[in-house]
Protein backbone atom coordinates (compact mmCIF):
# COMPACT_ATOMS: atom_id res chain seq x y z
CA UNK A 1 0.00 0.00 0.00
CA UNK A 2 2.82 2.69 0.77
CA UNK A 3 4.38 1.65 -2.67
CA UNK A 4 0.81 2.36 -4.33
CA UNK A 5 0.55 5.43 -2.47
CA UNK A 6 4.53 6.08 -3.41
CA UNK A 7 4.25 5.53 -7.12
CA UNK A 8 0.53 7.56 -7.41
CA UNK A 9 1.96 10.43 -5.82
CA UNK A 10 4.53 10.54 -8.29
CA UNK A 11 2.31 10.55 -11.02
CA UNK A 12 0.58 13.09 -10.00
CA UNK A 13 3.81 15.36 -9.06
CA UNK A 14 4.55 14.36 -12.80
CA UNK A 15 1.72 15.40 -13.98
CA UNK A 16 1.57 19.09 -12.09
CA UNK A 17 4.84 19.43 -13.38
CA UNK A 18 3.97 18.17 -16.94
CA UNK A 19 1.28 20.70 -16.71
CA UNK A 20 3.13 23.90 -15.82
CA UNK A 21 5.86 23.15 -18.31
CA UNK A 22 2.44 23.51 -21.06
CA UNK A 23 1.47 26.41 -19.39
CA UNK A 24 4.51 28.48 -19.93
CA UNK A 25 4.97 27.12 -23.27
CA UNK A 26 4.05 29.24 -26.73
CA UNK A 27 3.85 28.12 -30.15
CA UNK A 28 5.49 30.82 -32.39
CA UNK A 29 4.14 34.20 -30.87
CA UNK A 30 1.54 32.71 -29.80
CA UNK A 31 0.75 30.91 -25.88
CA UNK A 32 -0.70 27.89 -25.48
CA UNK A 33 -2.20 28.99 -21.85
CA UNK A 34 -5.55 30.56 -21.75
CA UNK A 35 -7.43 33.05 -19.43
CA UNK A 36 -10.77 33.06 -17.40
CA UNK A 37 -12.59 35.95 -17.20
CA UNK A 38 -14.93 36.33 -14.52
CA UNK A 39 -15.74 40.00 -14.40
CA UNK A 40 -19.43 40.45 -15.31
CA UNK A 41 -18.29 43.20 -18.56
CA UNK A 42 -15.30 41.12 -19.35
CA UNK A 43 -12.85 43.79 -18.51
CA UNK A 44 -9.96 41.56 -18.95
CA UNK A 45 -10.47 39.90 -22.00
CA UNK A 46 -8.80 41.71 -25.49
CA UNK A 47 -10.96 42.77 -28.35
CA UNK A 48 -10.67 40.74 -31.37
CA UNK A 49 -8.65 43.23 -33.33
CA UNK A 50 -6.22 44.11 -30.13
CA UNK A 51 -5.55 40.07 -29.87
CA UNK A 52 -4.85 40.18 -34.07
CA UNK A 53 -2.46 42.86 -33.65
CA UNK A 54 -0.35 41.50 -31.29
CA UNK A 55 -0.25 38.14 -32.91
CA UNK A 56 0.96 39.60 -35.81
CA UNK A 57 4.03 41.74 -34.22
CA UNK A 58 7.73 39.97 -35.70
CA UNK A 59 9.67 42.67 -33.38
CA UNK A 60 9.49 43.57 -29.63
CA UNK A 61 7.53 46.65 -28.83
CA UNK A 62 8.60 47.92 -25.18
CA UNK A 63 6.25 50.42 -23.53
CA UNK A 64 8.10 52.69 -20.39
CA UNK A 65 5.46 53.76 -18.52
CA UNK A 66 6.34 56.89 -16.78
CA UNK A 67 3.90 56.27 -14.00
CA UNK A 68 5.98 55.29 -10.87
CA UNK A 69 6.66 56.69 -7.40
CA UNK A 70 4.57 58.11 -4.64
CA UNK A 71 1.12 59.30 -5.68
CA UNK A 72 -2.30 59.92 -4.64
CA UNK A 73 -5.02 56.81 -4.75
CA UNK A 74 -6.33 57.34 -8.27
CA UNK A 75 -3.11 57.30 -9.70
CA UNK A 76 -2.47 54.58 -8.03
CA UNK A 77 -5.55 52.76 -9.52
CA UNK A 78 -4.47 53.69 -13.20
CA UNK A 79 -0.85 52.37 -12.57
CA UNK A 80 -2.51 49.08 -11.45
CA UNK A 81 -4.91 49.15 -14.46
CA UNK A 82 -2.17 50.07 -16.98
CA UNK A 83 -0.12 47.05 -15.54
CA UNK A 84 -3.02 44.82 -15.63
CA UNK A 85 -3.64 45.51 -19.44
CA UNK A 86 0.29 45.35 -20.20
CA UNK A 87 0.18 42.01 -18.50
CA UNK A 88 -2.78 41.02 -20.61
CA UNK A 89 -0.96 42.04 -23.47
CA UNK A 90 2.26 39.82 -23.17
CA UNK A 91 0.12 37.04 -22.17
CA UNK A 92 -1.09 36.80 -25.34
CA UNK A 93 2.62 37.76 -27.50
CA UNK A 94 5.87 37.07 -25.84
CA UNK A 95 7.16 40.56 -27.62
CA UNK A 96 5.19 42.50 -25.63
CA UNK A 97 7.66 44.18 -22.36
CA UNK A 98 7.50 47.12 -20.25
CA UNK A 99 8.59 49.02 -17.39
CA UNK A 100 7.64 51.31 -14.63
CA UNK A 101 9.90 54.50 -13.98
CA UNK A 102 9.89 57.36 -11.48
CA UNK A 103 10.91 60.40 -13.90
CA UNK A 104 10.85 62.86 -10.76
CA UNK A 105 13.34 60.46 -8.74
CA UNK A 106 17.16 60.98 -8.45
CA UNK A 107 19.56 64.15 -8.39
CA UNK A 108 17.59 67.68 -9.19
CA UNK A 109 20.10 68.12 -11.92
CA UNK A 110 19.43 64.69 -13.55
CA UNK A 111 15.27 65.17 -12.60
CA UNK A 112 15.13 68.81 -14.87
CA UNK A 113 17.31 67.26 -17.64
CA UNK A 114 14.63 64.49 -18.19
CA UNK A 115 12.06 66.96 -17.93
CA UNK A 116 13.16 69.02 -20.39
CA UNK A 117 14.10 66.47 -22.52
CA UNK A 118 10.73 65.02 -21.98
CA UNK A 119 9.28 68.15 -22.73
CA UNK A 120 10.92 68.71 -26.29
CA UNK A 121 8.68 65.71 -27.95
CA UNK A 122 5.68 66.93 -25.88
CA UNK A 123 5.65 65.16 -22.63
CA UNK A 124 4.64 67.46 -19.76
CA UNK A 125 3.86 66.53 -16.17
CA UNK A 126 0.58 67.05 -14.63
CA UNK A 127 0.83 69.05 -11.97
CA UNK A 128 -1.50 68.12 -8.80
CA UNK A 129 -1.71 69.22 -5.00
CA UNK A 130 -0.99 66.77 -2.32
CA UNK A 131 -2.07 66.95 1.40
CA UNK A 132 0.35 66.34 3.81
CA UNK A 133 -1.32 66.85 7.01
CA UNK A 134 -2.39 70.51 7.13
CA UNK A 135 -0.16 71.39 4.51
CA UNK A 136 -0.35 71.35 0.00
CA UNK A 137 2.66 70.54 -1.67
CA UNK A 138 3.16 70.16 -5.22
CA UNK A 139 3.25 67.13 -7.25
CA UNK A 140 4.63 66.25 -10.81
CA UNK A 141 3.17 63.50 -12.37
CA UNK A 142 3.47 62.16 -15.54
CA UNK A 143 0.21 59.86 -16.94
CA UNK A 144 2.34 58.71 -20.19
CA UNK A 145 3.44 55.62 -21.60
CA UNK A 146 5.93 55.75 -24.23
CA UNK A 147 5.34 52.83 -27.06
CA UNK A 148 8.82 52.02 -28.45
CA UNK A 149 8.58 49.87 -31.58
CA UNK A 150 11.40 49.28 -34.68
CA UNK A 151 13.22 52.39 -33.62
CA UNK A 152 10.35 54.54 -33.55
CA UNK A 153 8.30 55.84 -30.56
CA UNK A 154 5.13 57.42 -29.85
CA UNK A 155 3.78 58.51 -26.33
CA UNK A 156 0.40 57.69 -25.11
CA UNK A 157 -1.48 60.02 -22.27
CA UNK A 158 -3.24 57.34 -20.24
CA UNK A 159 -4.91 60.05 -18.40
CA UNK A 160 -8.51 61.77 -20.23
CA UNK A 161 -8.90 64.85 -19.88
CA UNK A 162 -10.23 66.37 -17.22
CA UNK A 163 -13.98 67.02 -17.52
CA UNK A 164 -15.98 69.14 -15.22
CA UNK A 165 -19.12 68.03 -15.70
CA UNK A 166 -18.40 64.37 -14.40
CA UNK A 167 -17.13 63.32 -11.37
CA UNK A 168 -13.28 62.28 -10.46
CA UNK A 169 -13.86 58.88 -10.35
CA UNK A 170 -15.89 58.80 -13.66
CA UNK A 171 -13.20 60.38 -15.28
CA UNK A 172 -10.63 58.06 -13.97
CA UNK A 173 -12.90 54.85 -14.76
CA UNK A 174 -13.35 56.50 -18.53
CA UNK A 175 -9.24 56.22 -18.72
CA UNK A 176 -8.89 53.04 -17.38
CA UNK A 177 -11.72 51.68 -19.87
CA UNK A 178 -9.58 53.11 -22.99
CA UNK A 179 -6.18 52.14 -21.88
CA UNK A 180 -6.43 49.27 -23.97
CA UNK A 181 -7.18 51.06 -27.40
CA UNK A 182 -5.20 53.85 -26.40
CA UNK A 183 -1.98 51.13 -26.51
CA UNK A 184 -3.38 48.66 -28.91
CA UNK A 185 -3.82 52.07 -31.25
CA UNK A 186 0.10 53.60 -30.71
CA UNK A 187 1.24 50.13 -31.26
CA UNK A 188 -0.60 50.15 -34.68
CA UNK A 189 0.59 53.52 -35.79
CA UNK A 190 3.91 52.28 -35.13
CA UNK A 191 3.61 49.25 -36.89
CA UNK A 192 2.38 50.78 -40.50
CA UNK A 193 5.04 53.22 -40.98
CA UNK A 194 3.26 54.63 -44.13
CA UNK A 195 0.85 57.08 -43.22
CA UNK A 196 -2.60 57.58 -44.37
CA UNK A 197 -3.93 60.76 -46.20
CA UNK A 198 -6.73 63.02 -44.60
CA UNK A 199 -6.83 66.44 -46.88
CA UNK A 200 -8.97 69.24 -46.17
CA UNK A 201 -10.84 70.80 -49.13
CA UNK A 202 -10.39 74.76 -49.97
CA UNK A 203 -11.58 76.61 -52.60
CA UNK A 204 -15.27 77.42 -51.05
CA UNK A 205 -14.46 79.74 -47.90
CA UNK A 206 -13.75 76.97 -46.16
CA UNK A 207 -11.71 77.55 -42.64
CA UNK A 208 -8.30 78.54 -43.68
CA UNK A 209 -4.73 76.77 -42.54
CA UNK A 210 -4.60 78.76 -39.13
CA UNK A 211 -8.30 78.68 -38.55
CA UNK A 212 -7.06 74.88 -38.44
CA UNK A 213 -3.88 74.39 -37.39
CA UNK A 214 -4.26 72.67 -33.72
CA UNK A 215 -6.67 69.86 -35.41
CA UNK A 216 -4.27 69.71 -38.57
CA UNK A 217 -0.99 69.01 -35.71
CA UNK A 218 -2.50 66.43 -34.47
CA UNK A 219 -4.03 64.90 -36.85
CA UNK A 220 -0.56 64.90 -38.71
CA UNK A 221 1.11 62.88 -35.77
CA UNK A 222 -1.26 59.67 -37.16
CA UNK A 223 -1.60 60.73 -40.62
CA UNK A 224 -0.86 62.78 -43.88
CA UNK A 225 -2.34 66.31 -43.89
CA UNK A 226 -2.72 68.65 -46.72
CA UNK A 227 -4.85 70.87 -48.78
CA UNK A 228 -6.91 69.62 -51.65
CA UNK A 229 -8.29 72.49 -54.16
CA UNK A 230 -11.07 70.97 -55.77
CA UNK A 231 -11.66 73.21 -58.53
CA UNK A 232 -7.99 72.24 -59.89
CA UNK A 233 -8.64 68.73 -60.19
CA UNK A 234 -10.48 66.93 -62.89
CA UNK A 235 -10.83 64.35 -59.98
CA UNK A 236 -10.21 63.00 -56.58
CA UNK A 237 -7.41 60.28 -56.69
CA UNK A 238 -6.77 57.48 -55.12
CA UNK A 239 -4.73 57.93 -51.99
CA UNK A 240 -6.66 60.49 -50.26
CA UNK A 241 -8.56 58.47 -47.64
CA UNK A 242 -10.38 61.05 -45.51
CA UNK A 243 -11.80 64.34 -46.77
CA UNK A 244 -12.82 67.26 -44.10
CA UNK A 245 -14.98 70.21 -45.14
CA UNK A 246 -14.84 72.58 -42.71
CA UNK A 247 -17.03 75.28 -43.09
CA UNK A 248 -17.65 76.09 -46.60
CA UNK A 249 -18.68 79.31 -47.34
CA UNK A 250 -19.46 79.78 -51.03
CA UNK A 251 -21.24 77.07 -53.19
CA UNK A 252 -19.94 74.20 -54.53
CA UNK A 253 -20.71 73.72 -58.57
CA UNK A 254 -21.79 70.37 -60.04
CA UNK A 255 -18.23 69.63 -60.81
CA UNK A 256 -17.32 69.84 -57.46
CA UNK A 257 -19.76 67.83 -56.56
CA UNK A 258 -19.36 65.46 -58.99
CA UNK A 259 -15.95 64.84 -57.71
CA UNK A 260 -16.77 64.42 -53.89
CA UNK A 261 -19.60 62.33 -55.03
CA UNK A 262 -17.43 59.73 -57.56
CA UNK A 263 -14.93 59.47 -54.34
CA UNK A 264 -17.79 58.64 -52.15
CA UNK A 265 -18.55 55.90 -54.32
CA UNK A 266 -14.52 54.75 -54.69
CA UNK A 267 -14.82 54.09 -51.11
CA UNK A 268 -13.51 57.47 -49.54
CA UNK A 269 -15.00 59.21 -45.95
CA UNK A 270 -15.99 62.62 -45.53
CA UNK A 271 -16.61 64.70 -42.46
CA UNK A 272 -19.21 66.99 -43.44
CA UNK A 273 -18.72 70.10 -41.08
CA UNK A 274 -21.11 72.99 -41.91
CA UNK A 275 -22.57 76.10 -41.01
CA UNK A 276 -26.92 76.40 -42.66
CA UNK A 277 -26.65 79.43 -41.54
CA UNK A 278 -24.80 82.89 -41.81
CA UNK A 279 -24.07 83.95 -38.25
CA UNK A 280 -21.17 84.55 -35.44
CA UNK A 281 -20.29 86.99 -32.47
CA UNK A 282 -18.61 89.53 -34.88
CA UNK A 283 -22.01 89.51 -36.86
CA UNK A 284 -23.91 91.13 -33.91
CA UNK A 285 -21.40 92.92 -32.37
CA UNK A 286 -22.05 96.77 -32.77
CA UNK A 287 -25.43 95.96 -34.49
CA UNK A 288 -29.02 96.65 -32.58
CA UNK A 289 -30.46 93.81 -35.05
CA UNK A 290 -28.81 91.27 -37.26
CA UNK A 291 -31.26 88.44 -39.49
CA UNK A 292 -28.73 85.06 -40.65
CA UNK A 293 -29.70 84.09 -43.77
CA UNK A 294 -28.46 80.94 -45.11
CA UNK A 295 -25.70 80.19 -46.72
CA UNK A 296 -26.27 79.09 -50.56
CA UNK A 297 -23.61 75.67 -50.39
CA UNK A 298 -25.54 74.08 -53.08
CA UNK A 299 -24.90 71.11 -51.22
CA UNK A 300 -28.50 70.23 -50.39
CA UNK A 301 -29.13 67.57 -53.38
CA UNK A 302 -25.85 65.81 -52.37
CA UNK A 303 -26.40 65.56 -48.51
CA UNK A 304 -30.07 64.37 -49.34
CA UNK A 305 -28.76 61.82 -51.52
CA UNK A 306 -26.85 60.31 -48.88
CA UNK A 307 -29.71 60.58 -46.52
CA UNK A 308 -29.50 63.42 -44.42
CA UNK A 309 -30.49 67.34 -44.61
CA UNK A 310 -29.50 70.36 -42.76
CA UNK A 311 -32.30 72.03 -40.67
CA UNK A 312 -32.10 76.12 -41.69
CA UNK A 313 -32.22 76.60 -37.92
CA UNK A 314 -30.78 77.57 -34.49
CA UNK A 315 -30.39 75.08 -31.37
CA UNK A 316 -30.70 77.17 -28.18
CA UNK A 317 -29.76 75.14 -25.24
CA UNK A 318 -30.32 75.85 -21.61
CA UNK A 319 -26.76 74.07 -21.01
CA UNK A 320 -24.54 76.24 -22.76
CA UNK A 321 -21.04 78.70 -21.73
CA UNK A 322 -21.61 82.53 -21.28
CA UNK A 323 -20.06 85.37 -23.15
CA UNK A 324 -19.02 89.05 -21.64
CA UNK A 325 -21.51 91.97 -22.59
CA UNK A 326 -20.89 95.72 -21.76
CA UNK A 327 -22.67 96.68 -18.87
CA UNK A 328 -21.51 100.22 -18.11
CA UNK A 329 -18.75 101.79 -17.68
CA UNK A 330 -15.62 101.49 -15.20
CA UNK A 331 -13.22 104.23 -15.21
CA UNK A 332 -12.22 104.70 -19.18
CA UNK A 333 -13.39 101.70 -19.95
CA UNK A 334 -16.37 99.24 -20.04
CA UNK A 335 -17.77 97.48 -17.16
CA UNK A 336 -18.15 94.11 -18.31
CA UNK A 337 -20.33 90.62 -16.87
CA UNK A 338 -20.84 87.26 -18.66
CA UNK A 339 -24.35 85.87 -19.39
CA UNK A 340 -25.14 82.53 -20.31
CA UNK A 341 -25.21 82.55 -24.13
CA UNK A 342 -27.82 79.54 -25.26
CA UNK A 343 -26.66 79.64 -28.75
CA UNK A 344 -22.97 78.44 -27.39
CA UNK A 345 -24.27 74.85 -26.99
CA UNK A 346 -22.41 72.75 -24.36
CA UNK A 347 -23.18 69.23 -25.38
CA UNK A 348 -22.32 65.86 -23.28
CA UNK A 349 -21.48 62.07 -24.20
CA UNK A 350 -22.73 59.11 -22.15
CA UNK A 351 -23.17 56.63 -25.52
CA UNK A 352 -21.10 53.59 -25.66
CA UNK A 353 -20.13 54.34 -29.40
CA UNK A 354 -16.50 54.13 -29.83
CA UNK A 355 -16.63 57.87 -30.84
CA UNK A 356 -17.94 58.87 -27.96
CA UNK A 357 -16.52 57.01 -25.86
CA UNK A 358 -15.23 58.47 -22.51
CA UNK A 359 -15.62 61.93 -24.75
CA UNK A 360 -15.69 65.40 -22.68
CA UNK A 361 -18.01 68.04 -23.02
CA UNK A 362 -17.44 69.80 -26.98
CA UNK A 363 -18.60 73.56 -27.51
CA UNK A 364 -20.91 74.75 -30.46
CA UNK A 365 -21.38 77.65 -31.64
CA UNK A 366 -24.73 78.74 -33.61
CA UNK A 367 -25.62 74.77 -34.27
CA UNK A 368 -28.56 73.62 -35.89
CA UNK A 369 -30.40 70.09 -36.23
CA UNK A 370 -30.36 67.53 -38.55
CA UNK A 371 -33.47 65.79 -40.60
CA UNK A 372 -32.15 62.07 -39.78
CA UNK A 373 -35.99 61.08 -41.23
CA UNK A 374 -34.68 61.52 -44.85
CA UNK A 375 -34.72 57.65 -46.66
CA UNK A 376 -31.81 56.88 -48.97
CA UNK A 377 -31.61 54.38 -52.05
CA UNK A 378 -29.87 51.93 -49.87
CA UNK A 379 -30.09 51.10 -46.00
CA UNK A 380 -27.99 52.83 -43.77
CA UNK A 381 -26.89 52.76 -40.15
CA UNK A 382 -27.86 56.24 -38.68
CA UNK A 383 -26.17 57.01 -35.04
CA UNK A 384 -26.66 60.05 -33.45
CA UNK A 385 -23.23 61.28 -32.01
CA UNK A 386 -23.77 64.71 -30.72
CA UNK A 387 -27.03 65.79 -29.86
CA UNK A 388 -28.73 68.63 -27.51
CA UNK A 389 -29.96 68.47 -24.22
CA UNK A 390 -33.84 68.08 -23.21
CA UNK A 391 -33.49 71.67 -22.56
CA UNK A 392 -33.62 72.73 -25.82
CA UNK A 393 -34.97 75.75 -28.10
CA UNK A 394 -35.44 75.77 -31.99
CA UNK A 395 -35.13 79.10 -33.95
CA UNK A 396 -36.03 79.00 -38.03
CA UNK A 397 -34.66 81.59 -40.37
CA UNK A 398 -35.68 84.46 -40.94
CA UNK A 399 -34.71 85.26 -37.33
CA UNK A 400 -34.15 88.59 -35.57
CA UNK A 401 -31.22 88.46 -33.11
CA UNK A 402 -29.27 90.37 -30.83
CA UNK A 403 -28.40 90.63 -27.10
CA UNK A 404 -31.05 92.21 -25.32
CA UNK A 405 -32.81 89.04 -24.38
CA UNK A 406 -29.60 87.76 -21.59
CA UNK A 407 -30.19 91.38 -19.62
CA UNK A 408 -33.69 89.63 -18.72
CA UNK A 409 -32.60 86.29 -18.23
CA UNK A 410 -33.63 83.09 -20.30
CA UNK A 411 -37.30 81.50 -19.73
CA UNK A 412 -36.29 78.52 -19.21
CA UNK A 413 -40.52 76.96 -19.82
CA UNK A 414 -39.64 78.24 -23.85
CA UNK A 415 -36.72 75.24 -24.00
CA UNK A 416 -39.41 72.75 -24.44
CA UNK A 417 -38.38 70.62 -27.82
CA UNK A 418 -36.63 68.23 -26.53
CA UNK A 419 -33.36 66.52 -27.38
CA UNK A 420 -31.81 67.20 -30.99
CA UNK A 421 -29.91 65.79 -33.21
CA UNK A 422 -26.67 67.68 -34.46
CA UNK A 423 -24.02 65.79 -35.63
CA UNK A 424 -24.47 61.73 -36.98
CA UNK A 425 -22.65 59.15 -38.30
CA UNK A 426 -24.00 57.21 -41.67
CA UNK A 427 -22.73 54.05 -42.40
CA UNK A 428 -23.64 51.68 -45.06
CA UNK A 429 -23.76 51.87 -49.12
CA UNK A 430 -24.57 55.55 -51.01
CA UNK A 431 -26.10 55.85 -53.80
CA UNK A 432 -24.89 58.46 -56.53
CA UNK A 433 -26.70 61.83 -56.93
CA UNK A 434 -25.45 61.75 -60.31
CA UNK A 435 -26.85 58.38 -61.62
CA UNK A 436 -28.67 58.75 -65.27
CA UNK A 437 -27.62 62.14 -65.23
CA UNK A 438 -23.70 61.87 -66.05
CA UNK A 439 -22.51 64.52 -68.83
CA UNK A 440 -20.15 64.32 -71.51
CA UNK A 441 -17.75 66.59 -70.17
CA UNK A 442 -17.86 64.73 -66.60
CA UNK A 443 -17.29 61.39 -67.96
CA UNK A 444 -14.34 62.66 -69.98
CA UNK A 445 -12.97 64.00 -66.90
CA UNK A 446 -13.18 60.42 -65.38
CA UNK A 447 -12.08 58.72 -68.62
CA UNK A 448 -8.69 60.93 -68.82
CA UNK A 449 -7.59 59.08 -65.38
CA UNK A 450 -8.95 55.97 -66.57
CA UNK A 451 -11.52 55.73 -63.52
CA UNK A 452 -15.40 54.57 -63.91
CA UNK A 453 -18.42 55.40 -63.43
CA UNK A 454 -20.03 54.64 -60.38
CA UNK A 455 -23.76 54.88 -59.35
CA UNK A 456 -22.65 52.54 -55.70
CA UNK A 457 -20.59 52.41 -53.17
CA UNK A 458 -18.79 49.96 -51.10
CA UNK A 459 -19.46 49.77 -47.73
CA UNK A 460 -18.57 53.21 -46.43
CA UNK A 461 -18.38 56.14 -43.99
CA UNK A 462 -19.66 59.86 -43.44
CA UNK A 463 -19.81 62.38 -40.49
CA UNK A 464 -22.42 65.26 -40.82
CA UNK A 465 -22.40 68.17 -38.01
CA UNK A 466 -24.56 70.99 -38.66
CA UNK A 467 -21.61 73.47 -37.49
CA UNK A 468 -18.74 74.40 -38.81
CA UNK A 469 -16.91 76.29 -35.95
CA UNK A 470 -16.49 72.92 -34.10
CA UNK A 471 -13.04 72.51 -36.06
CA UNK A 472 -11.93 76.05 -35.71
CA UNK A 473 -9.27 76.78 -33.24
CA UNK A 474 -9.30 80.57 -31.78
CA UNK A 475 -6.64 82.59 -33.12
CA UNK A 476 -5.77 85.81 -30.85
CA UNK A 477 -3.84 87.60 -28.50
CA UNK A 478 -1.01 90.36 -29.14
CA UNK A 479 0.86 88.03 -31.74
CA UNK A 480 -2.34 86.47 -32.78
CA UNK A 481 -1.40 82.93 -31.21
CA UNK A 482 -2.92 80.09 -32.58
CA UNK A 483 -4.98 78.34 -29.46
CA UNK A 484 -5.85 74.93 -28.19
CA UNK A 485 -9.12 73.87 -30.73
CA UNK A 486 -12.16 73.57 -27.92
CA UNK A 487 -10.51 76.76 -25.94
CA UNK A 488 -13.06 78.94 -24.94
CA UNK A 489 -11.52 82.41 -24.15
CA UNK A 490 -14.53 83.48 -21.81
CA UNK A 491 -14.34 80.39 -19.79
CA UNK A 492 -10.45 79.76 -20.43
CA UNK A 493 -11.15 76.18 -20.61
CA UNK A 494 -10.57 73.57 -23.58
CA UNK A 495 -13.54 71.17 -24.76
CA UNK A 496 -13.15 68.22 -26.51
CA UNK A 497 -13.54 69.39 -30.12
CA UNK A 498 -10.50 67.75 -31.22
CA UNK A 499 -10.64 64.61 -29.37
CA UNK A 500 -14.04 64.14 -31.51
CA UNK A 501 -12.88 64.94 -34.29
CA UNK A 502 -10.12 62.86 -34.09
CA UNK A 503 -11.72 59.83 -32.92
CA UNK A 504 -14.24 60.13 -36.01
CA UNK A 505 -11.54 60.17 -38.50
CA UNK A 506 -9.82 57.08 -36.47
CA UNK A 507 -13.04 55.30 -36.56
CA UNK A 508 -13.72 56.08 -40.13
CA UNK A 509 -10.00 54.95 -40.80
CA UNK A 510 -9.88 51.60 -38.64
CA UNK A 511 -9.67 48.77 -40.75
CA UNK A 512 -7.46 45.75 -38.08
CA UNK A 513 -10.45 46.66 -35.83
CA UNK A 514 -8.70 48.05 -32.95
CA UNK A 515 -11.15 51.02 -32.56
CA UNK A 516 -13.92 48.31 -30.63
CA UNK A 517 -11.84 48.69 -27.40
CA UNK A 518 -13.22 51.99 -27.31
CA UNK A 519 -16.49 50.96 -26.85
CA UNK A 520 -15.37 48.45 -23.95
CA UNK A 521 -17.17 49.51 -21.28
CA UNK A 522 -15.56 49.00 -17.17
CA UNK A 523 -18.32 49.62 -14.53
CA UNK A 524 -17.57 51.91 -12.15
CA UNK A 525 -19.31 50.02 -8.93
CA UNK A 526 -19.18 53.32 -6.09
CA UNK A 527 -19.76 52.75 -2.77
CA UNK A 528 -22.88 54.47 -1.15
CA UNK A 529 -21.80 56.53 1.37
CA UNK A 530 -24.90 57.22 2.66
CA UNK A 531 -26.25 53.74 3.20
CA UNK A 532 -22.82 52.87 4.47
CA UNK A 533 -23.52 55.10 7.35
CA UNK A 534 -26.86 54.21 7.59
CA UNK A 535 -26.48 50.86 7.97
CA UNK A 536 -22.64 50.99 9.66
CA UNK A 537 -23.85 49.14 12.78
CA UNK A 538 -25.62 46.00 11.05
CA UNK A 539 -22.30 45.71 8.46
CA UNK A 540 -19.99 45.97 11.26
CA UNK A 541 -21.98 43.01 12.78
CA UNK A 542 -21.80 40.80 9.61
CA UNK A 543 -18.23 41.65 8.89
CA UNK A 544 -16.60 40.80 12.50
CA UNK A 545 -19.40 39.63 14.91
CA UNK A 546 -20.57 37.15 12.42
CA UNK A 547 -17.64 34.92 11.58
CA UNK A 548 -16.91 34.46 14.88
CA UNK A 549 -20.41 32.91 15.81
CA UNK A 550 -20.17 31.28 12.56
CA UNK A 551 -16.62 29.75 13.84
CA UNK A 552 -18.29 28.83 17.37
CA UNK A 553 -20.87 26.66 16.11
CA UNK A 554 -18.76 24.97 13.92
CA UNK A 555 -16.87 24.21 16.82
CA UNK A 556 -19.22 23.22 18.80
CA UNK A 557 -20.51 20.97 16.63
CA UNK A 558 -17.50 19.36 15.71
CA UNK A 559 -16.60 18.96 19.30
CA UNK A 560 -20.17 17.19 19.52
CA UNK A 561 -19.72 15.22 16.36
CA UNK A 562 -16.39 13.76 18.00
CA UNK A 563 -18.57 13.07 21.63
CA UNK A 564 -20.39 10.94 20.00
CA UNK A 565 -18.21 9.16 17.61
CA UNK A 566 -15.89 8.11 19.52
CA UNK A 567 -17.38 8.53 22.96
CA UNK A 568 -19.68 5.60 21.99
CA UNK A 569 -17.82 2.69 22.07
CA UNK A 570 -15.95 3.30 25.17
CA UNK A 571 -19.14 3.14 27.37
CA UNK A 572 -19.93 -0.14 25.38
CA UNK A 573 -16.93 -1.39 26.29
CA UNK A 574 -16.78 -0.70 30.01
CA UNK A 575 -20.31 -1.89 30.04
CA UNK A 576 -19.10 -4.72 28.46
CA UNK A 577 -16.13 -4.99 31.30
Amino acid sequence: MRTNALVQWLIFLGILIALNILANSRFGNVALYGRLDLTEEKRFTLTEGTRDLLRDLDEVVYVQVLLEGEMPASFKRLRLATREILEDFRARSTRIEFSFENITEGDPEEVNQRTQELAQVGIVPRQIRVQEGTEFRQQLIYPVAVVNYKGRSLPVNLLENDNPTLDDEIDLNNSVALLEYKLANAIEKLQNPLKRNVLFTTGHGELGPRQTADLEASLNSYYNTGRLLLDSLTAIREGVDALIIAKPTRPFSERDKFKIDQYVMNGGKVLWLIDPLRIDLDSLSGRKDYVPVPYELELDDLLFRYGIRLEPNLVLDLQNTRIPLATGMTGDGPQLERFPYPYHVVTTFNGTHPVIKGLGPVNLFYPATLDTTVRAKYPLTKTVLVESTENTRLQYAPVRMNFEFLRYGLDEAKFNSGVQPMGMLLEGTFSSLYENRVTDDMMAGLDSLGQPFRAQSPPSAMLVIADGDVAENPVGGPNQEIRPLGYNPFEQYTFANKDLLMNAVEYMLDEGGIIEARGKEVRLRLLNTAKAKREKTTWQFVNIALPLVFLGLVGAGYTYWRRRRYGQPRRENHEAE
